[in-house]
C-alpha cells in the first residue's frame, strides 16, 4: 500500500459506506478549486496504468507543492454500481477513473453528473494527441449516446483484439504469418489437414463474438460502423457486412476450424487451451498478452487480424470529472499530465498501450510489437469498438446466437434475424428513454 506526506491510498472494504465516506476534503461546492485533489481509481499499484498513474501523480505534487493529493483505491464494481448515487452527492472525488460506452459514461453525463471537458480539451490539445476513433468514447450526447456532443472523459490507454499464434506449430508445419484474411483461411486449412483444430475458441462468453465482427469488419467502411455503433443511420443486417461474416465463419465451423465443443467453452477455457499448445492461434484482446508472457512455455508471436483496416477494440477507461467535484481545474491538470511523454511511455513499457506513447522506448521486443500493433491501428483510425457495444443486453443476445451457429441449430439468415430483432428493440428503447 502506497502512502506518503502527501499520498494517501485507501483500500476499499465494502462499497457504499466508503463510497459515501469523506473523500480527504472535497466537499462539493461544483467549481471553486481547493487544495486537494482527490483521485479514485481501480488499478493495480503493479499493473501498468498503476505505475502510469503514480508517476503522474508524483509530476502533479512536483508542480502542485501546495495542494494534497488524496488517490483512493476503489475497485471496478464498486464504482459501476454506486457511481450515480454517489455523485448525486456533495462528497465526491475531483477525478475518477470510468468505464467508457453509452451505459455507463454516457448516462453519467446525460444525468448531468459530469463536467463537460470541450473546452479543456481544446485548450490543452487532447483533441489533436487522441485520434478520432479514440475521442469516440469520450464525447456523449443530450442522450448519453457516444461519439458527438461534449467531452466528458478522457481515454489515455487502449485495448484492441489480434492474433496470437504459436510459432512453434508453424514453424512445424512450414506456416508464414497470414497477411490476408484469404493466407489466414490457407493456414487454417494447412492445418486441419494435419489433424490439428487452428483456433483456440470460446462460444459460452465474448470470444466468438469478437471474432464474427471481425470477419463483419473485414466487409465493411466506417459509414457501417457509425451506423451499427453510433446510430448514425439503420445498419442492414442481411446486407454484405453481416451476411458474408456470418456465412464465412459458419463455413469455418462446417471445415472444422473451430472445435465442435466450443460453444460450451469459457474465455479462460480457450487462452488455457492456446497457452498450452493445443491450438495454434486465438483471436483475442491485449488483455491477455500478459498472461500468456508469464505462462506460455512455446514460442509464439502476435500479429493484427490479416487485412483489416478496421479492427476490434477502444480506448481504455476514462478519466471523468465529477459535477460536484471541488477541483475541477486541479482534475484536468492530472488528465493532462496522465498524457504526457514521460507517463504514456510508461505505459508502453509495460505493455499498457498508450494512446500518446512512443513504441521505440520499449525494450521488450513482444511489448514493442504490441504496441507498434496497436499504433498501427490508430494511424488507421481503425478502432470500430465491440460488437456488444450498441444495445444494453446485446452480449447475452450474440452469444446465444452464435452458439447457435457453433451447434448448427441456426442458418447464418436466422441468426442474423435474432441479431437484427434485438438491436432493432434496444435501439428503440434507448431512443425512446
Amino acid at each position: 500500500m502506497l502512502r506518503s506526506r502527501k499520498i494517501s491510498l485507501v483500500a476499499a472494504v465494502a462499497a457504499l459506506p466508503l463510497a459515501l465516506a469523506a473523500c480527504g476534503g472535497t466537499g462539493g461546492s461544483g467549481g471553486s478549486d481547493d487544495q486537494t485533489l482527490t483521485i479514485w481509481h481501480y488499478e493495480n499499484e503493479d499493473s501498468a496504468m498503476g505505475q502510469a498513474w503514480a508517476e503522474a501523480i508524483k509530476i502533479f505534487e512536483e508542480e502542485n507543492p501546495d495542494v494534497d493529493v488524496v488517490v483512493e483505491k476503489q475497485t471496478f464494481e464498486q464504482i459501476q454500481k454506486n457511481a450515480k448515487i454517489v455523485l448525486t452527492g456533495d462528497d465526491v472525488p475531483d477525478v475518477m477513473e470510468y468505464n467508457k460506452g453509452n451505459a455507463t459514461a454516457g448516462q453519467l453525463a446525460a444525468q448531468g453528473l459530469l463536467t463537460p471537458l470541450t473546452d479543456a480539451a481544446t485548450e490543452r490539445g487532447w483533441d489533436e494527441k487522441l485520434s478520432g476513433s479514440l475521442q469516440t468514447t469520450a464525447t456523449y450526447d443530450d442522450q448519453g449516446l457516444m461519439g458527438s456532443g461534449e467531452w466528458y472523459g478522457v481515454p489515455n490507454y487502449g485495448e484492441f483484439v489480434q492474433v496470437y499464434y504459436n510459432k512453434d506449430m508453424f514453424a512445424q508445419y512450414g506456416l508464414e504469418v497470414p497477411t490476408t484474411l484469404e493466407e489466414l483461411e490457407t493456414v487454417m486449412q494447412a492445418f486441419k489437414d494435419q489433424g490439428v483444430t487452428p483456433l483456440a475458441e470460446a462460444g459460452a462468453e465474448y470470444p466468438m463474438g469478437q471474432l464474427w465482427y471481425e470477419l463483419v469488419l473485414a466487409n465493411s467502411e466506417r459509414d457501417f460502423v457509425d451506423q451499427y455503433q453510433l446510430f448514425d443511420g439503420d445498419p442492414d443486417f442481411h446486407g454484405p457486412e453481416m451476411t458474408q461474416a456470418t456465412e464465412q465463419l459458419d463455413s469455418w465451423i462446417k471445415d472444422g476450424y473451430v472445435a465442435s465443443d466450443s460453444a460450451a467453452l469459457t474465455a479462460e477455457d480457450m487462452g488455457v487451451s492456446f497457452i498450452n499448445g493445443t491450438y495454434p492461434m486465438m483471436v483475442s484482446g491485449s488483455w491477455w498478452f500478459g498472461r500468456i508472457v508469464e505462462e506460455m512455455d512455446a514460442d509464439w508471436g502476435q500479429f493484427n487480424f490479416p487485412g483489416n483496416t478496421l479492427q476490434v477494440g477502444s480506448s481504455g477507461n476514462l478519466w471523468v470529472v465529477p459535477a460536484n467535484a471541488d477541483s475541477p481545474d486541479l482534475a484536468e491538470e492530472f488528465i493532462d499530465i496522465t498524457l504526457r511523454p514521460e507517463v504514456q511511455n510508461i505505459l508502453a513499457e509495460k505493455g499498457g498501450l498508450p494512446v500518446a506513447g512512443d513504441a521505440s522506448v520499449i525494450t521488450d521486443e513482444r511489448t514493442q510489437q504490441l504496441t507498434e500493433n496497436f499504433q498501427a491501428i490508430l494511424d488507421d483510425d481503425g478502432l470500430a469498438f465491440y460488437p456488444d457495444w450498441p444495445v444494453p443486453g446485446y452480449y447475452d443476445v450474440i452469444v446465444s446466437e452464435l452458439q447457435s451457429l457453433i451447434n448448427q441449430s441456426k442458418s447464418p439468415t436466422e441468426v442474423l434475424d435474432g441479431l437484427e430483432s434485438a438491436y432493432v428493440d434496444g435501439k428503440a428503447d434507448l431512443l425512446d428513454s
